[in-house]
């Protein structure tokens, strides 16, 4: 059977520090190995449209919630700080994907919403995005699939209940 870079990694770590229990780098040092290869592959589609995956996650969130969206609430939906998006927005009005509309009562306040290029694009690009993500899982079986993302989503709930706070 192949060894993975992890299995490697473990193996190693075993031969110089037998004392030590590696189980969870075996599941944490996998799912950010297998993090990191697929936002570089999985990009792919995004970059031919100019967006990066952060833009393309605002864009996402802003047509999935189907209404508009503050930036807070953004940040919120994307994971992402309140400065990053900030910065994405300005990149997204700039291309005339996404409008802002002052609040009527707080100046302060913007309410985002997708021009009619955003809703465009991203009804273009979420298609051809999840036909690679399918061929980039290809070749695992369908079942197998299901069982990891359920597993995964045992993960996170776990993470989300220890961490989600420390990510805000």
């Amino acid at each position: 059977m192949a060894e993975d870079t992890v299995a490697r990694v473990l193996r190693q770590w075993q031969q110089v520090r037998p004392d030590l229990g590696t189980a969870p780098m075996a599941l944490i040092g996998r799912l950010n190995r297998c993090s990191a290869l697929l936002q570089q592959a999985a990009d792919a589609p995004l970059r031919r449209e100019g967006l990066t995956r952060p833009e393309f996650d605002i864009l996402g969130t802003l047509r999935r919630e189907d209404r508009e969206l503050t930036p807070g609430r953004l940040a919120r939906e994307t994971f992402a700080s309140g400065a990053a998006v900030t910065k994405r927005l300005r990149q997204l009005e700039l291309r005339g994907l996404v409008a802002r509309r002052p609040d009527a009562r707080d100046r302060r306040v913007a309410h985002l919403s997708l021009t009619p290029e955003g809703l465009d694009l991203i009804d273009r690009v979420l298609p051809e995005q999840l036909a690679y993500e399918e061929t980039l899982l290809s070749g695992l079986a369908p079942d197998h699939r299901e069982d990891l993302a359920d597993s995964l989503g045992e993960l996170l709930l776990v993470l989300e209940g220890r961490l989600g706070g420390a990510l805000d």
